[in-house]
């Protein structure tokens, strides 16, 4: 009787375990039966992020971080929506003058605009992006 009662609280908790696991985004370095599906691709052509965030540099950075090195990568259709994301690194100093050294930023754009920026996190694929200067 312990023996079942064992066993199906490790079925129990492996069915849990297994229901957490969602797909990965549709550019993630795991087999493909495991990804999500991509939507259909948006209406508006992929934006020039490369202009958006030269134009926008001292709105995109702050005043005093003296970001040099500023390169974007191509654009991919968001998954989730009808905009594109992008990601863009650069080197940039602290407010004290102390190199923080290269920091990354995921950028959403929509409409031709840039509506949110974040910096990344270690699930993003930014690290596996090319990059080309702007």
């Amino acid at each position: 009787m312990r023996r079942i009662i064992v066993h199906t609280a490790l079925m129990a908790g492996a069915v849990v375990v297994l229901a957490g696991c969602g797909l990965a985004d549709s550019r993630a370095p795991v087999p493909e039966f495991m990804r999500a599906k991509t939507a259909d691709p948006p209406a508006d052509p992929p934006p020039d992020v490369k202009r958006l965030v030269r134009e926008k540099l001292d709105t995109f950075f702050s005043s005093g971080s003296y970001p040099h090195q500023v390169q974007v990568s191509p654009p991919q259709h968001e998954l989730h929506g009808v905009g594109w994301t992008a990601c863009v690194r650069a080197d940039l100093t602290s407010v004290n003058g102390k190199p923080l050294g290269t920091q990354t930023y995921r950028v959403t754009v929509s409409s031709g605009v840039i509506i949110d920026r974040r910096r990344v996190e270690a699930d993003d694929a930014c690290a596996s992006e090319s990059y080309e200067p702007v």
